[in-house]
């Protein structure tokens, strides 16, 4: 049975994913719709993923009766709504992370997907590499030892992208890169919750998040260390280091590659009909993998992106964000 995709969003992130999803048998996976606010971008988004209709608002994805799940590709301000639309019309949906804006949002949002017996699932597409799996393993192994650190760097040269800087599209590097680092740090540790958040950074003039520095303080002697960062280059890099040994994870958001101290796993990634935008996008399959065998189970969540993690990140967001003084109008 192939699940009929809906698409709110024709941009960047949207257009891999669906690019991703071409790789995927049509007999699993089909995209019937898509919707932009602008009719026109939307066409020509369909016209090159050779998708049948194409919307000029968000609404007629939800009406659409073609359509079983949507992804949430647009700006981080409207997936709240967008998604509440979505599930309130009947369809699944797979947003792009971060779910929402704040924990109240996302409280709110997956209390009325389970209301609506819906599967809701925040796209972070990291959790659905095989790589993970392979970490998870070793750490399991006991082959490290006790974990008392964990490290995380993620930033990008990108000073003039407005989704970044604005206040108004959501911007700041703490919901843009830092959910990476922050979910890491959550996977690594099973979802325990920190006894202490510190963070400090610094600011534009619109009041977001430039770069920041957060430490996480668990239980046990446990620490994780995120810095985010959008005026130069990091290492984009993760470490877990125990009393035995360390696991490096480059490109850790999205790793066809980590390195063990049993060895380094590899798992390359398909060719896809067209460029991608961004780092490694052949692995969204694997999240729209994820959706269609969790729906195909009567799954309302799924058990590598569960609700609570999502809470729980949210949490961590809205914790240092008070941190560094970021303060979006949806809080």
């Amino acid at each position: 049975m192939a699940l009929r995709w809906g698409v709110a969003g024709a941009g960047k992130i949207s257009h891999d994913f669906v690019t991703a999803l071409g790789i995927l048998p049509a007999s699993e996976h089909v995209v019937v719709a898509v919707a932009a606010r602008d009719l026109s971008r939307a066409q020509k988004f369909a016209s090159l993923h050779k998708i049948k209709k194409a919307y000029d608002s968000y609404a007629k994805v939800a009406e659409d009766k073609e359509v079983d799940i949507v992804y949430i590709g647009t700006l981080n301000p409207q997936h709240f709504e967008i998604a509440k639309l979505m599930l309130n019309h009947g369809k699944h949906v797979l947003c792009e992370k971060p779910l929402t804006m704040n924990l109240k949002q996302t409280t709110e949002l997956i209390k009325f997907a389970r209301s609506k017996k819906l599967f809701l699932m925040e796209a972070i597409w990291s959790r659905c590499f095989s790589t993970y799996e392979a970490i998870k393993k070793e750490i399991d192994s006991g082959s490290i030892g006790d974990i008392h650190q964990v490290i995380v760097s993620f930033g990008f040269k990108m000073p003039d992208v407005e989704r970044l800087n604005a206040k108004s599209l959501g911007g700041g590097t703490v919901l843009d890169l830092g959910v990476y680092g922050i979910q890491f740090a959550c996977f690594v540790f099973n979802h325990d919750v920190p006894h202490t958040v510190r963070a400090a950074g610094t600011l534009n003039e619109e009041g977001v998040d430039q770069s920041v520095s957060a430490t996480f303080v668990y239980s046990g002697n446990r620490t994780a260390t995120i810095v985010t960062h959008s005026l130069i280059n990091l290492p984009n890099e993760a470490y877990i280091l125990g009393t035995k040994g360390m696991i490096k994870v480059p490109q850790f958001w999205s790793p066809p590659t980590v390195e063990l101290p049993s060895g380094t796993v590899h798992a390359p990634l398909p060719e896809a009909a067209h460029p991608f935008n961004f780092i490694n996008s052949a692995g969204l399959r694997f999240e729209a993998e994820e959706a269609r065998n969790c729906i195909l189970k009567g799954l309302i969540e799924s058990p590598k992106v569960p609700h609570d993690a999502s809470l729980l990140i949210a949490k961590l967001e809205d914790e240092i964000r008070r941190e560094v003084g970021v303060v979006y109008p949806e809080d």
